[in-house]
């Protein structure tokens, strides 16, 4: 393991939270609604925002406390608020900068649902979006932003276009327009890749993947960097009093992470996507073996990618880490430690053949997830992204022979084993092996 990974890896075995009035250091599920307070004092400055303790698990809970602490710790961050999943963090982010009559700007090249809310959901309440293509020239992307743009949004790694964000020309583009950046991080994982060390802003996780691993706990999370200046004249909500709390001004009231506490104090306490302390905990378990399990996946991607660009039946390959990749400078720049575990491929027919390959697979699962231990393919047209239209689908580079693959930690010959007799039949595999 690299220095890099190791220090990670020490961070997420001993980073931990100690809450006000719970037992320190929670090593176990803190399964509670409620929380007792000696005097009717200390409950009013919870509610004033003059004091952190727990007070209602829909606004936060020890157990849900101390998985923030972490993937705080992991990101770099100031703060970090974990929610009931990735769909719930992204909304949430958006909406802690958005309200009718918004607009903001994001990359085309995102997951389908992550487009299905921003060009669809968004849109009914007021708040537009234009996709930008993220490989344009910097010109180009400055033509998309408008008076009223909020903030810019991109995936890390893209989910399952596999094109790795330039951040330096994002960076750029949200500096020069005083707007914050906020970067979709799940694939890599903040053992592959660290945004707030390439002009982030707002991080986003669905822990559901790479950080739980084992397909156990739907969650997602936004860390706060802390290295925005709301004080920019952009941002009133952030700087102006907010009468609901008694006239507190997250920027300078909560200037390390006020990010995290409006989305907390405003958007939490009302829509109440919270995460369950069960799924908490497992999460929170799930990071400590994270820096190991992101370097398994990666070899394990990189060496079926590499088999898989010599088979015939192939037409070809997605995966950063390949020399082929147009992706493969900015991948050796943003992701030295490797690039996660998902690759995409074409196979050489159509729609109707493409999932015959998928149906004959026996190791690798069909399930609609990513970032298992246990290795598991989907087939985007018809399934992942299938509310896109079919011009939609090409303008994302999501054809109908492209099976995205989550490479899984088993021994990588088993892998390569199970899609050499996918993609062949029983009588070539025969004579390949002859």
């Amino acid at each position: 393991m690299t220095t890099k990974n190791t220090h990670i890896a020490t961070r997420a075995v001993q980073s931990g939270y100690e809450p006000k009035n719970a037992e320190p250091r929670v090593a176990g599920i803190i399964q509670s609604t409620t929380y007792k307070f000696d005097t009717a004092e200390q409950i009013a400055d919870v509610f004033d925002l003059k004091d952190t303790a727990h007070i209602y698990s829909r606004i936060s809970n020890p157990t849900v406390s101390q998985l923030e602490e972490k993937i705080t710790a992991l990101e770099g961050g100031t703060g970090a608020l974990a929610l009931a999943s990735g769909h719930a963090a992204v909304s949430l982010a958006i909406l802690n900068l958005c309200h009718a009559g918004h607009h903001f700007v994001a990359a085309k090249s995102l997951y389908g649902g992550t487009i299905n809310l921003f060009s669809n959901t968004l849109k009914r309440y007021g708040i537009t979006c234009t996709f930008i293509d993220q490989d344009a020239p910097l010109s180009e992307l400055q033509k998309a932003i408008q008076d009223n743009t909020r903030l810019i949004f991109a995936e890390s790694l893209t989910n399952p276009g596999m094109e790795v964000l330039d951040f330096e020309k994002f960076s750029q583009l949200a500096k020069h327009n005083k707007l914050p950046l906020l970067i979709d991080n799940t694939f890599p994982t903040p053992v592959l890749c660290q945004p707030f060390e390439h002009g982030a802003n707002i991080i986003i996780h669905s822990t559901t993947k790479f950080i739980d691993g084992h397909a156990t706990s739907v969650g997602g999370v936004i860390v706060d960097g802390g290295n925005f200046n709301w004080d920019n004249g952009k941002f009133p909500e952030f700087t102006t009093p907010d009468e609901s709390y008694h006239g507190v001004r997250y920027a300078f009231d909560f200037k390390d992470f006020p990010f995290v506490v409006k989305a907390r104090t405003q958007l939490l306490r009302d829509f109440g996507p919270c995460l369950s302390p069960f799924n908490a905990f497992l999460t929170y378990h799930g990071c400590q073996t994270l820096a190991l399990r992101m370097e398994r996946h990666s070899s394990n991607t990189l060496q079926l990618a590499q088999w898989l660009e010599k088979q015939k039946e192939v037409d070809w390959v997605r995966y950063p880490e390949l020399k082929s990749s147009p992706y493969h400078a900015l991948a050796k720049r943003y992701l030295p430690e490797g690039s996660s575990g998902v690759l995409a491929f074409g196979f050489k027919g159509g729609f109707e053949e493409t999932k015959q390959v998928i149906n004959r697979l026996k190791l690798a699962k069909l399930v609609v997830h990513v970032g298992d231990i246990r290795t598991s393919v989907v087939h985007p047209a018809s399934m992942t992204h299938r509310q896109l239209s079919e011009d939609q689908l090409l303008d994302i580079k999501i054809t109908p022979n492209l099976i995205r693959v989550s490479v899984g930690i088993e021994h990588i010959d088993d892998i390569i084993a199970d899609f050499k007799q996918a993609l062949f039949s029983e009588q070539e595999v025969i004579s390949n092996e002859q």
